[in-house]
């Protein structure tokens, strides 16, 4: 029997530190990067989304970043499909494959072989939909599929939106309806975990850092380029409380106190999508000398 191409996934809540561990890891490893948090898709987002740098990037090969405008939708099936594509490409020179990133279902759609529903969509549906508050479209997911309501983000009204779509349309729930199959890779899974209160604290001094960095002046550009506020890439954490700053609706400091709140919403969440007590993940704690730890056990189970 064929074995299967390995892939390392690495995951974790936002500011853990998976962006430098996975470096320091494909290093190491001869390995090549793929982005699969759907933040880092968008050209000129990259303050607020704690895109890495371009040293960063210059030490490993880095995949799936900047890979779309801020007023395009790149699907889950797009996605997925790039990045089998991608992951075929590194095994086919040799490399070692390392998914990265916090947005659980297109690491899902990826590892787990997801088949999104197959509902064309509903313009008059949608168009009655997009006319309701963000709050209450996620109440009513919660109410028709509390499992799907748990797993998106009540900002992304995209996603909420295709949930009911798909609900309505059908008459069953979202979650039932991914078409699933056993992983076609090696699948190696490293979660990184930090104590809550110095993962708080790690978020905090990041959004510092991003409005430090400029973060105010990126929406700015952004909005002066013609992206409309109202677009499914500036619902992100940030983007939209600093819109509000623009529009002088929030002072800078509102903002800061308004997105570590949301952030600590979104750790939470992310928790959901990958659990401590999952057998197939293998949980490190990140401190000093972890790295070592966590290449001794990906090399004991991949022949290298």
């Amino acid at each position: 029997m064929q074995r299967r191409p390995p892939l390392i996934l690495i995951v974790g809540p936002t500011a853990v530190g998976k962006t430098e561990l996975a470096i320091q890891l494909a290093e190491k490893l001869n390995g090549e990067i793929v982005s699969a948090d759907s933040r880092l898709f968008y050209r000129g987002m990259d303050i607020g989304t704690a895109k890495p740098s371009l040293a960063e990037m210059a030490r490993v090969p880095h995949h799936l970043i900047d890979i779309a405008n801020p007023d395009e939708t790149l699907s889950l099936a797009v996605f997925q499909e790039k990045a089998k594509t991608t992951i075929a490409d590194i095994h086919a020179r040799g490399r070692l494959p390392f998914l990265v990133g916090g947005t659980g279902q297109y690491i899902r759609a990826v590892t787990e072989g997801w088949t999104p529903p197959s509902v064309t969509a509903d313009e008059q549906l949608r168009g009655e939909l997009e006319k309701q508050a963000p709050e209450w479209l996620h109440a009513r997911l919660q109410l028709l599929d509390p499992l799907a309501a748990e797993k998106i983000d009540g900002r992304n009204m995209r996603r909420t939106i295709r949930a009911l779509e798909v609900i309505l349309t059908t008459g069953r729930k979202f979650s039932e309806q991914r078409g699933q199959s056993e992983s076609q890779y090696h699948l190696i899974t490293i979660g990184l975990t930090r104590p809550r209160a110095e993962l708080y604290q790690r978020v905090d001094q990041r959004i510092d850092a991003m409005f430090a960095n400029g973060f105010i002046g990126e929406v700015k550009n952004l909005l002066k380029s013609g992206f409309a506020p109202s677009l499914p890439s500036m619902s992100a954490i940030g983007y939209r409380e600093c819109v509000s700053v623009v529009k002088g609706l929030l002072s800078e400091e509102q903002a800061r106190v308004e997105m570590r709140r949301a952030t600590r919403v979104f750790v939470r969440r992310q928790a959901n999508w990958f659990k401590e007590a999952d057998p197939n993940i293998a949980w490190f704690q990140v401190k000093d000398g972890v790295i070592a730890e966590i290449e001794k056990h990906i090399r004991q189970l991949i022949d290298f």
